[in-house]
């Protein structure tokens, strides 16, 4: 019956020269990610993350030693490889407190915050077990959960660790019934303690651009009091902001947020884009006067549940590329030091934490790295509600795997170890602190040959030269003269710009 079905049917082309001996082609394609990852896999194979880093993580939850036999598996000699160098002198391992203070002048509640933070991911996005056993390691560690643009749910506030509200274009938690924000409610959520930060989200790294629509079957009652929507429709996320649309509006509404917020320290997630849509925000603050608290950069590397091939794959800065260029411009412009800078994108290790620090980093945000401290397997079926472990899915039954106490402890323990392993590392450097790594500490490679550290490898701006009339700074002076504080759309095109540094150049 199958064979006669099969001659029958108009969709597949493969079961009509082969009925039934052709199923099992669909067979093996849908269990392909499976045989790879327990049958074929090195240890540096895996994408996003290899084996090894996974293990890494693993280990260091679990408690165990996480020591690499026999040498490193990693060519050392291959193009993109990188590396911190060490001290012949080094200095003696300190247990000084691994933290930042965040908050700049106009911030009332300045917090201090861990090197090495949860990254955001909403509830909707990760399971209820999986946010609550995610705050609670983070209050055990005492370090920060991103709430993600789902608003706090009250699996966060159960937990009882420190959060990083972030608000992203749908304003859940505090949105009015249009959509738009509504500040009574933003300023009543805000007032609890366990709201450290508020963090706008103006992009994501893995979908810069592009907005969502959680669909209302998946609305559950759940999800519609953490977000503050109704329960069973559509829950609609724009793909910008209804509160500002332009630079200045930014930061009018970053300095509403603070002081609806009592002063809690306010700033802004991006992935960087167009250069000069940045820069208008810098020119914007030395127009206004208002300054963000921090600015989180995150890296078009990083992670999400679900997004279009396109964007994941080809839009987008990478992280180090972006994170140069925030740091450069805040210190070109003068406004570093009042501004702490946060970075996001596949980072779980310490040599990931000393490398973006390296890069002009205060403090690193980890997403996927702690998904794996919870159990996270990646299966990348975060999309399908069928995650094998629990975390990525609202099934209930699901759910039930994930054990919240012991995966609560095994995040506190990653965190810890991590930390541990970034103080080592720091001192094998020969260096008191990590706050010490600048960017002649990282190498990376130029071509084939030359070997360079990042101090020479990538352009430094130095402190206010931004704001010098007649400068003439490769990838950094075309897109500042085609900045305007008052709008995100560049003042000139590319060419007119350059032309305009020619003329500078002579002067």
């Amino acid at each position: 019956m199958t064979g006669f079905l099969d001659l029958r049917q108009n969709a597949h082309a493969v079961l009509r020269n082969y009925p039934v001996t052709g199923h099992f082609r669909y067979l093996f394609e849908s269990i392909r990610p499976e045989l790879r990852q327990y049958f074929f896999e090195s240890n540096q194979d895996g994408k996003p993350f290899s084996r090894e880093r996974r293990s890494m993580v693993y280990d260091r939850a679990k408690n165990i030693e996480d020591v690499l036999p026999f040498g490193t598996e990693l060519d050392v000699y291959e193009s993109t490889y990188s590396w911190v160098n060490h001290s012949v002198c080094p200095k003696p391992v300190s247990h000084e407190d691994l933290r930042v203070t965040i908050g700049g002048p106009e911030c009332k509640q300045p917090y201090s915050a861990s090197l090495f933070n949860i990254s955001a991911m909403s509830f909707g996005a990760l399971s209820g077990n999986a946010i609550l056993a995610l705050n609670k390691g983070a209050k055990a560690g005492n370090f920060f959960h991103d709430t993600g643009e789902g608003s706090v749910s009250r699996y966060h506030r159960e937990g009882g660790g420190d959060l990083v509200w972030e608000l992203g274009s749908g304003y859940f938690g505090c949105r009015a019934k249009d959509g738009t924000f509504d500040p009574d409610k933003f300023k009543s959520q805000a007032a609890n303690p366990q709201i450290k930060m508020i963090e706008i989200k103006m992009s994501q790294g893995a979908k810069p651009g592009h907005g969502g629509v959680l669909p209302g079957p998946k609305v559950t009652q759940e999800i519609a009091d953490a977000r503050g929507v109704p329960m069973g429709q559509d829950c609609v996320s724009p793909s910008h902001h209804s509160a500002f649309s332009t630079p200045v509006e930014l930061l009018e509404f970053i300095r509403t947020l603070r002081e609806l917020s009592g002063g809690k320290p306010v700033g802004f997630k991006l992935c960087l884009g167009h250069r000069w849509e940045f820069m208008a925000i810098l020119k914007a603050m030395l127009k206004t006067g208002i300054k963000p608290d921090f600015i989180v950069v995150d890296g078009s590397e990083g992670g999400t549940g679900a997004a279009p091939i396109e964007f994941a794959n080809r839009l987008g800065t990478p992280l180090r590329q972006g994170l140069s260029f925030v740091h450069n411009c805040l210190v070109g412009a003068g406004l570093r030091d009042d501004i702490k800078i946060g970075a996001s994108g596949k980072l779980i290790s310490a040599f990931d934490i000393a490398g973006t620090i390296c890069l002009g980093a205060d403090w690193v945000n980890s997403a996927r790295g702690f998904m794996f401290a919870v159990g996270c397997i990646q299966s990348q079926s975060c999309h399908t509600n069928r995650c094998p472990t629990g975390v990525a899915t609202q099934d209930l039954k699901r759910q039930q795997a994930l054990v919240v106490p012991d995966k609560a402890e095994r995040v506190t323990n990653f965190h810890t170890n991590t930390l541990d392993a970034l103080i080592e590392f720091t001192a094998a450097a020969g260096l008191d602190h990590p706050r010490d790594f600048k960017p002649e500490h990282f190498y990376l490679r130029e071509g084939q040959r030359e070997i360079l550290p990042a101090s020479v490898a990538l352009t430094w701006v130095q402190k206010g030269a931004l704001l010098d009339e007649a400068h003439n700074i490769p990838g950094y002076s075309t897109y500042w003269d085609m900045a305007v504080a008052e709008s995100f759309e560049p003042a000139r095109s590319v060419a007119s710009a350059k032309a305009l540094h020619g003329h500078h150049g002579h002067h």
